[in-house]
């Protein structure tokens, strides 16, 4: 059996005199079990179990993979934007929106920061309130690993889970390193984005197994995709970037957009994909500081001889200001457009409509829509109201934040929230 757990003994010579009294207490405290096992060693699974310790409880933290908190690894481009100093309650999405108010409150942005400053570690604001590491997003593992190592946390990675059931003492869970028991049993295990990290639907089997009810899920924060024939229009735009408007009914994002070989990306994308619905069209404004029909006007009388897609260069990418003009197929020189057809342009600038049809998939999602049904969780406590002792946290809750820090967030909040009522 191989077991990985935290110890603060100091290695030296009597290194293996060390491990056999580890594996002693471990085999003592998996005899007798622990107060709490936490299924999933992420974000939200490693603070819980941090803050269930240092408050005294005995903690089993069990994780699939072979190293905790690969989303937090790669989260950021390797420097993790780890929280966001504008977090609200508006900025998440839930049948229930009024669900995260309480966690938010209770360890909110300030706190997680203020646990950060303490361990000397170095960030900025990129921006909208985006905070980043600045060295490497591994110095917020390696905060987490050593929150757990000062609660005396036994983590244990590369175990794979075949059962879960419940008794009258509490819960037992059934793996290939052996059966574990324990008081309270916190679910950490995410959603299915990302599944090369190991991501997966395993925590909805749980709920469904103690009759919780599943918001269907979907990826989020996710590219959009778009059909042969949008390809084939615009495939070769791969690369661009604009700074853009990006609305889906009422609900509008402002920030850079993608062009990509698939369809579409960028932050006002991915941001804007938790909304849309297939069969549902995007407005997009790619100029969305300018006013375009002004600029044409002027620039029609002031350089007659330009073509369109040299005039469209003073608002647009070059590739992109081609574009638009060839589908355009109006005259060779400004100086002979209607104002009309003036106009037509400046609307594909800043009223372009356009349905995808479909996304990425979890394949590339950054998080996954939907979830446990929050109506059937505390949300202080996050404790299954129907099933004392059992727990559901972080991603894989019908919580979903907007791209920014807000899912990790949602993480800390979450998982401290669990963590001081275990």
């Amino acid at each position: 059996m191989t077991i990985r757990a935290f110890s603060s003994e100091v290695e030296t010579g009597s290194r293996q005199e060390n491990a056999s009294k580890q594996d002693s207490r471990d085999r003592q405290t998996s005899l007798s079990g622990y107060d709490v096992i936490v299924l999933g060693a992420g974000a939200a699974g490693l603070m819980c179990a941090s803050v269930a310790g240092q408050r005294g409880r005995s903690v089993l933290l069990l994780e699939q993979a072979r190293n905790p908190a690969e989303k937090i690894r790669i989260s950021g481009g390797g420097r993790c934007n780890f929280t966001n100093l504008r977090t609200s309650p508006a900025n998440f999405l839930s049948d229930n929106p009024r669900f995260c108010t309480s966690a938010l409150s209770g360890y909110s942005q300030r706190d997680f920061i203020a646990l950060v400053d303490s361990y000397g570690i170095a960030y900025h604001e990129k921006t909208r309130g985006q905070l980043f590491c600045d060295g490497s997003s591994r110095q917020i593992v390696d905060m987490l690993l050593a929150e757990c190592r000062k609660a005396r946390v036994q983590l244990r990675l590369g175990i794979r889970i075949s059962e879960v059931s419940k008794g009258e003492g509490g819960f037992a869970v059934v793996t290939d390193q052996g059966e574990f028991r324990g008081r309270s049993l916190v679910v950490a295990t995410g959603g299915p984005s990302i599944p090369k990290m190991g991501s997966s639907g395993f925590g909805y089997k749980i709920a469904e197994q103690f009759g919780l009810k599943i918001v269907p899920p979907r990826a989020a924060l996710v590219p959009l995709t778009f059909d042969t024939a949008l390809l084939a229009q615009f495939g070769d735009l791969s690369g661009v970037s604009v700074d853009a408007v990006v609305g889906c009914g009422k609900t509008r994002f402002d920030e850079a957009l993608l062009f990509t070989h698939r369809g579409l990306s960028g932050p006002s994308i991915l941001q804007i994909s938790s909304y849309w619905r297939e069969g549902q069209d995007l407005l997009i404004d790619m100029a969305p500081r300018v006013d375009v029909l002004d600029v044409l006007k002027r620039l029609r009388r002031d350089h007659p001889r330009q073509e369109m897609a040299t005039a469209l260069v003073d608002v647009l990418p070059k590739r992109l200001a081609r574009k638009i003009a060839d589908a355009t197929a109006g005259p060779e020189r400004i100086a002979d457009f209607s104002d009309k057809l003036l106009a037509k342009v400046a609307a594909d600038v800043k009223q372009w409509r356009v349905r995808p049809n479909g996304t990425e998939g979890y394949r590339t999602a950054e998080v996954t829509l939907g979830g446990v049904d929050t109506s059937g969780l505390s949300s202080k406590t996050f404790e299954a109201k129907s099933v004392a002792g059992l727990y559901f946290i972080g991603e894989v809750v019908d919580v979903t934040g907007h791209l920014g820090g807000f899912n990790f967030q949602w993480a800390w909040s979450s998982g401290y929230a669990a963590g001081r009522h275990l």
